[in-house]
């Protein structure tokens, strides 16, 4: 399975709208993912951002922390450029590249993110980006990840993105576009909290604490050992 990218002018240029309608509080995910980094990392310290397309992470980094400076890597060129005119006067601190963990600096960082991109990978490709971010980050480095993360059979599974799509709606999402959200899982890999925690655990991941919940999102704080 190729991991998803985000490509075409219409999907580049409509993105923050639709992950704002489909993502409870997206707007304070960078906030959030940045006092977890602020309570581990220097003043100075280097951040390894995956899946950095559009620039809503990054710019609220930069904005958080002056004195930080970044690796973005997103698959999609459109996507980087998304960001990098996001950023705007601060796109200076930020280094982007096009690709995968492959791709990124082998660091060694001092704190890494991954917002809404896990879910897009396989269980098997998802272990191994974990192991690369892993090796990339100095010891007792933080990693914050949030992901679509909900029962993946039963009838929770649909219970879960019933609501998730009543969200949408609510936030101004049409009802057609909305049904694109609960045939999520036929068209992502997506894998339960419980897997979840354990995958980060196999990467080599320790102290792992859920911090964001909310209808089928989840994000996770933890630490290379």
């Amino acid at each position: 399975m190729t991991p998803f990218t985000f490509s075409g002018t219409t999907i580049v240029s409509s993105y923050a709208e639709n992950a704002t309608r489909m993502v409870p509080g997206l707007r304070d995910l960078p906030k959030m993912a940045g006092a977890l980094l602020a309570e581990r990392v220097p003043t100075d310290a280097r951040i390894l951002v995956l899946g950095a397309g559009g620039g809503l992470e990054l710019k609220g980094f930069a904005e958080m922390q002056p004195g930080w400076r970044f690796d973005g890597v997103d698959p999609s060129a459109e996507m980087l450029q998304l960001a990098h005119t996001t950023l705007g006067p601060l796109a200076s601190r930020a280094r982007l590249h096009e690709g995968y963990i492959d791709t990124a600096p082998m660091g060694p960082f001092d704190g890494a993110t991954c917002l809404l991109t896990l879910h897009f990978l396989p269980r098997a490709k998802r272990l191994e980006t974990l192991k690369q971010m892993h090796v990339r980050l100095r010891a007792g480095a933080p990693l914050v990840v949030i992901h679509h993360s909900f029962p993946n059979e039963g009838p929770d599974q649909d219970k879960w993105l019933q609501r998730n799509a009543a969200f949408a709606v609510a936030s101004g999402m049409p009802s057609a576009q909305a049904e694109n959200i609960r045939a999520l899982k036929e068209r992502l890999p997506v894998l339960s909290p419980e897997q979840d925690t354990d995958l980060l655990s196999e990467a080599g991941f320790t102290h792992i604490e859920l911090f964001y919940c909310a209808f089928t999102f989840k994000g996770w704080v933890a630490y290379r050992r």
